[in-house]
């Protein structure tokens, strides 16, 4: 982790050893405790994101959706190949 930060979090005793059990089955050890964490949280958030785009657009139609969609996809695309071709080039030793 290039900057970690330190939580407090409290959870259910069955709750711990649920994943301490699950963690050293999985032939983890108590460091991965915190990996474990950060990557159940990080689909939590993506879950959670992702359901509300979903509650958001719900009246959307799926072939407009697909042309948001595409339209999105088109312009970050562009924007990344512009950035591409607009940085310097190095001169050439020789």
């Amino acid at each position: 982790m290039p900057e970690a930060i330190r939580w407090t979090i409290k959870v259910s005793r069955d709750t711990d050893l649920s994943l301490r059990s699950f963690l050293g089955a999985q032939g983890m050890k108590k460091g991965d405790l915190s990996k474990f964490v950060e990557e159940a949280v990080r689909w939590r958030v993506l879950e959670r994101t992702v359901q509300r785009f979903k509650d958001r657009n719900q009246d959307v139609g799926s072939g407009q959706m697909e042309s948001i969609i595409s339209e999105a996809v088109r312009a970050v695309r562009a924007e990344m190949h512009a950035e591409l071709h607009a940085k310097p080039k190095r001169p050439r030793r020789g």
